[in-house]
């Protein structure tokens, strides 16, 4: 029954919380951030004027108000979303400090909020993705990351915000710098020119943190974009659209099977290198081949004199014998 205040105003009695219905509410919106959608990267703040830095009400978050009439929320970071994913594991020279962490008791699967209404995202660089340099196995070496090409000194980006808690060079990946954020991921950025941050410093999504390059054991300027949980890799391609900058999800089922069987502390760059040089000597194979379309009158000792081979290798790349007949139409390979 409604009950009246002094003021003789009607005040409805608050309706107990059904928990079932709550549960189902919670897993309603789950399902909804796990749904791969296109979010578009914040829009970059750098070089931009600060005008004011207001109080959102919230202790743990204020509002900036730049020049150009934009405005975003930014977290205070005295009043961290969990302090101990700063603390625990955190060593500023070591790339691997996990050695200790038990992945066998990790769950199946764990659930990662990537961004919410005050944390946004950032494509580290915007462009596809180099065929060669996808993620994961390719001929039985390993690659850990992606690698996106571009030109020396172009900017590279925080993607999400965090913590520095690498920024050296480092053999193999030259200028690197791993960012760890309150999610527990850590981003890598790799063969950097320079690096523009230090250790300890706090970056929002969308912060220039280096410029692109080719330091370290890298055949080209290009960036080596690494995503892991407590050191496991696994494909970044899973969360970010690279060729068109946008993030795939609000929130990521990060499942145990999805990290890379050849994860280690860091990226074998004698391996890429290998896998390079394969390829451009396929390439070079695949530029050499020469086909020729059989016409009236063609033999096989003709076109072998044509295109300076022989008659047995004509056979041998097209799998026929000397007394094959040519029939007309037919294109054989003679290179």
């Amino acid at each position: 029954m409604a009950a009246r205040n002094q003021t003789n105003r009607t005040v409805t009695a608050e309706q107990p919380v059904d928990p079932e219905q709550a549960a189902a509410d919670s897993i309603a919106s789950l399902q909804l951030r796990l749904q791969r959608k296109q979010i578009e990267s914040t829009f970059d703040t750098n070089g931009l004027t600060v005008l004011d830095t207001l109080n959102s009400g919230n202790d743990a978050l204020y509002v900036i108000l730049y020049a150009n009439n934009t405005w975003k929320y930014v977290r205070n970071r005295a009043v961290a979303k969990d302090s101990t994913i700063f603390e625990k594991y955190w060593d500023t020279s070591s790339l691997f400090p996990y050695q200790s962490v038990d992945m066998s008791s990790m769950p199946q699967s764990v659930v990662i909020d990537l961004i919410d209404s005050t944390t946004s995202y950032h494509y580290p660089y915007k462009g596809a993705v180099n065929p060669r340099g996808k993620y994961g196995p390719r001929r039985g070496r390993r690659h850990q990351g992606v690698d996106l090409p571009l030109k020396t000194g172009d900017s590279v980006y925080a993607t999400f915000c965090g913590r520095v808690r690498i920024s050296k060079y480092v053999r193999g990946y030259g200028n690197l710098i791993i960012i760890r954020h309150d999610n527990g991921l850590e981003t890598y950025y790799g063969h950097l020119s320079e690096r523009l941050v230090e250790p300890g410093t706090w970056v929002e999504a969308g912060h220039v943190i280096g410029l692109g390059g080719s330091t370290g054991r890298s055949t080209g300027p290009h960036l080596h974009f690494e995503t892991r949980y407590y050191g496991q890799a696994f494909d970044p391609e899973r969360l970010i659209d690279f060729k068109n900058g946008t993030l795939c999800r609000e929130t990521f089922l990060l499942k145990r099977s999805f990290f890379s069987i050849y994860s280690n502390a860091g990226q074998d760059f004698e391996d890429e290198i290998a896998n390079e040089e394969q390829d451009k000597k396929e390439a070079a194979e695949k530029a050499a081949m020469r086909y020729h379309k059989i016409r009236s009158g063609d033999t096989l000792g003709a076109l072998a004199i044509k295109y300076g081979t022989t008659v047995s290798n004509i056979c041998r790349l097209n799998g026929i014998k000397s007394t094959t007949i040519l029939r007309i139409g037919r294109t054989l390979r003679v290179r």
